[in-house]
């Protein structure tokens, strides 16, 4: 049984000219110390998917109305308000976006950490203090122990994204929502954070669904990864398989907005042309059609399932496009000459 089982996720939110989806019929799974990656531009719906499964999405602004969160086999859907509280911190925890704004500005971050460890796992003031040392030891941060008395603003980017990790670990979690962790953080920082994350996910056996807009930083962390584009998973395989054999246009897209250093010299980068669609007005049939430059009529007729299109031994990989269809099923593109339209778009 996996660790994280979501099964056809939807999230609405208000808006002044109704109700938009956000998240549409999402579902994915994570393993017990696996991780996973969920990747797409902004504005996709992967941080309104780690909310939902953390129950962060509450009326009246937004809503989840439907589908299934099973975490060790519980639909964390159906808990009460103080049964989901026990869960957060101590089964799942949460890495956001920018530290600065997660972390409470007037609290030290020794109160903040020491907090977590007292209300979930009963430490006195003392046995949590001490831990607490041990945490942001383990994240390294240096002199960890003077670091208990500073305050948000008083260290860098690098070290407050190392607390938040801190504060995720604190707990023992068995799964971490590792939220575009990387985003405000320079390149150096970058590596220093993703490393940081990889090895302690490893040495404490913790799984990690990794958020990110950039399939750059993906190739060394994730073993699984799936692609989210308008609110919905459009590919879905392993890691290995998705950069060496992408199968939706949109990947593609992604793929080729990423620098790489084994193309020649003086290369442009090519992003996706036009813009994600508003919510409040999807296109009719393949919601990526309108910016994809292999667009056909048929992409319109209808909203393609996300199905197995192609098989590699002992593992599947899944796509959301019309075009990748056996021809049995109207596709319009053999294997050969998917392969060779992205082979010539990388040369």
């Amino acid at each position: 049984m996996a660790l994280l089982e979501v099964r056809d996720l939807r999230t609405e939110f208000r808006a002044a000219r109704g109700s938009v989806t956000a998240v549409d019929g999402v579902s994915f799974t994570v393993d017990a110390g696996e991780m996973v990656a969920l990747v797409g531009e902004s504005g996709c719906g992967k941080s309104a998917t780690a909310q939902s499964i953390m129950g962060l999405i509450v009326p009246p602004a937004g809503q989840v109305t439907g589908g299934q969160v099973l975490f060790e086999g519980r639909d964390l859907l159906r808990l009460r308000h103080r049964e989901l509280r026990a869960v957060r911190g101590k089964g799942i925890a949460m890495i956001f976006q920018d530290p600065m704004t997660s972390l409470n500005p007037v609290l030290t971050i020794g109160r903040q950490i020491t907090e977590t460890l007292r209300a979930h796992l009963g430490l006195s003031r003392r046995a949590a203090r001490t831990r607490a040392v041990e945490l942001l030891e383990m994240v390294r941060i240096p002199a960890a122990e003077s670091r208990l008395g500073a305050y948000p603003h008083q260290l860098s980017g690098g070290m407050r994204q190392r607390v938040m990790i801190a504060m995720a670990l604190s707990c023992n979690p068995r799964l971490i929502l590792a939220d575009e962790i990387t985003t405000a953080l320079d390149v150096t920082i970058q590596a220093q954070i993703l490393d940081l994350l990889r090895d302690l996910a490893r040495e404490t056996a913790t799984a990690v669904l990794f958020i990110t807009h950039d399939l750059g930083v993906v190739a060394g962390m994730a073993e699984r990864v799936n692609v989210m584009y308008a609110g919905q998973i459009v590919e879905r395989a392993e890691t290995v398989d998705l950069f060496h054999r992408p199968q939706m246009p949109y990947t593609w897209g992604l793929l080729g907005s990423v620098p790489r250093l084994d193309l020649v010299r003086g290369g442009r980068l090519r992003p996706i042309a036009g813009r994600p669609p508003e919510l409040t007005a999807m296109p009719p049939g393949c919601r990526f059609a309108p910016r994809c430059g292999h667009a056909r009529e048929t992409c319109a007729d209808g909203v393609p399932e996300l199905l197995l299109t192609h098989q590699v031994p002992d593992r599947g990989q899944l796509n959301r496009c019309w075009g990748m269809r056996p021809p049995s099923e109207g596709g319009w593109l053999s294997n050969e000459d998917r392969f060779a339209v992205h082979s010539s778009e990388e040369r």
